[in-house]
């Protein structure tokens, strides 16, 4: 979009007044409007990994721990915990008046229901339930799980960035984890407003008076306290990035989570915005292919795709040529954490072979098989690493099957195991929390555990049995050992294809002060 158009947008933006329910406000309140990276259409975050599940989760659920800014677990709904039995027995005592959005208390039964439905869903949950041989309430306060083997890593599980375990009370914990729960009651900062969402518009959330922020400590990422300032938040969804953009500048909202590239300098270039990267941990981008449905359950077919793939050419589409930006050369760790390594790497030297490719697939018994790509239009980054890869995928002779809609049907199609002709895929394109990406624990994209796994349901013995070793090596340097191990094994078996890191910026009023660096969240957060 050229300068002019834009200004055209925005003057009629202003003149409309950006369309969106009449709400009343009290004199003096303090609302921040908030322009999310998609609709909110799933709102039960155990039922999905979408991050604008998880940003909204955290507004309305606190969790018994909270990673920091060195990815460490500090305690949050706990107030500590105890370890004995060398490691066998781990008791988690809850800080006093906690309480739910309904005005009941928080108890340990309701955490332990709720740790309990979402270990039934999450991967790395699911190794603290294989761990763990009871789970209990030994009283009001405190949680206890008895061990079958020491899990050192139990707090960053249960405080980690992506696919949160959040609290809720028993009776809502109680719902099966294949099933959405019924109401969004938590005890996090903020309460959800039902009667004033509008699919597709709109998400209101207001300030809860009841709770009772951590009393020590300095905020640092998800840990330390969470002190709402701001009386509402109002999510606007505007899909449409020169309507986005013209909002901002006329003041109709306060902060866009994830502006197009094109539209940065203009918005950088004025005075009352501030364009920033805060979420510095970025996103490891990566095209998913189902692992259960030909052509791409057999590994060989996958491995022929690595060599036809230009990273740059990826991130390029996702973020522009300002290599601030982005990275490519990435493997399957964040680069520049301690476990980012070059094993394997090679295949990514020099530019995208296609011919080598489309060889590469004839011989690994490619035969033409139609795919499903499924694409989200209303996600830039998405939408972009899309159009590059279907691309790619045609230059080596596959046939593509394009199909799109919002990324919340995606979320959804993508949940389905069944075969192509029954409303199954074969293809989509994601991006992980570069957090989530930092070690082979939480990673749960790299995990080799077949239908019981994320999306996509990639089996790899090896994998699984390497970070098997990791999660038990007692020194650094075996562990690193064992990550070069896991990413050379990672592009032999291909849970999925690499296309490089990104670092979103978002743009909002200066009228806004202390927003914490990491992913979009909003205690803390002020407004003048």
């Amino acid at each position: 979009m050229n300068r002019r158009d834009f200004l055209k947008v925005a003057s009629s933006a202003a003149a409309a007044s950006v369309a969106a329910p009449n709400l009343a406000l009290a004199a003096g309140e303090k609302v921040l409007t908030f322009v999310p990276q998609s609709d909110l259409t799933l709102l039960d975050p155990v039922q999905t990994t979408g991050l604008v599940t998880r940003n909204h989760a955290l507004m309305v659920f606190d969790t018994l721990y909270g990673v920091d800014e060195r990815f460490e677990a500090q305690p949050q709904m706990v107030a500590g915990h105890q370890i004995e039995h060398d490691g066998l027995r781990w008791t988690l005592t809850l800080r006093e008046n906690l309480k739910f959005h309904d005005g009941e208390p928080v108890l340990a039964r309701d955490a332990v229901a709720s740790i309990k439905r979402w270990w039934s869903r999450d991967v790395f949950g699911g190794d603290l339930r294989e761990a763990t041989a009871e789970l209990s309430a030994a009283s009001d306060n405190k949680i206890v799980f008895e061990l079958k083997k020491p899990f050192p890593m139990l707090p960053y599980a249960l405080g980690k960035p992506s696919s949160v375990c959040p609290v809720m009370p028993e009776r809502l914990a109680q719902t099966p984890g294949t099933e959405q729960v019924k109401q969004m009651i938590g005890s996090g900062p903020f309460q959800f407003v039902p009667e004033e969402r509008v699919v597709g518009s709109q998400v209101v959330y207001k300030r809860f008076d009841g709770y009772v922020p951590r009393s020590s400590g300095q905020p640092s990422f998800m840990a330390g306290p969470k002190v709402a300032h701001l009386d509402r938040v109002i999510w606007r969804v505007l899909p449409d990035a020169a309507t986005a953009a013209a909002a901002l500048q006329v003041g109709e909202v306060d902060w866009w989570e994830q502006p197009t590239p094109d539209l940065l300098p203009l918005l950088a270039k004025r005075r009352d915005l501030k364009v920033e990267v805060k979420d510095t941990g970025g996103y490891l981008a990566m095209i998913r292919l189902n692992h259960l449905v030909p052509p791409f359950d057999n590994p060989a077919i996958r491995r022929a795709i690595l060599s036809a793939i230009g990273q740059s050419e990826f991130m390029t589409a996702v973020m522009g040529t300002d290599t601030d930006y982005w990275k490519d050369n990435v493997g399957f760790f964040l680069p520049g954490s301690p476990f980012a390594n070059d094993a394997g790497m090679d295949v990514f030297a020099g530019a995208p072979n296609y011919a080598k490719a489309k060889r590469d697939l004839q011989a690994a018994g490619y035969k033409g098989e139609r795919i499903v790509f499924v694409v989200p239009t209303d996600l830039h980054a998405l939408n972009s690493m899309s159009l590059v890869a279907a691309d790619m995928f045609r230059k080596i002779g596959i046939e593509v099957d394009y199909q799109v809609s919002d990324w919340g049907t995606v979320l959804q199609r993508i949940a389905s195991q069944r075969p192509l002709d029954q409303g199954g895929w074969s293809a989509w394109c994601n991006y992980v929390p570069g957090a989530s990406a930092i070690n082979p624990a939480a990673h749960s994209y790299l995990r080799g555990i077949g239908r019981a796994g994320t999306f996509g349901w990639p089996r790899s013995e090896k994998i699984e049995q390497l970070r098997l070793e990791f999660l038990s090596a007692q020194d650094e340097t075996e562990r690193m050992r064992l990550v070069r191990e896991i990413q050379a094994q990672a592009m032999q078996d291909t849970p999925y294809l690499p296309l490089g890191y990104f670092a979103q910026p978002a743009a909002y009023s200066k009228k806004l002060s202390d927003i914490p660096a990491g992913f979009s969240q909003f205690y803390g957060v002020k407004k003048a």
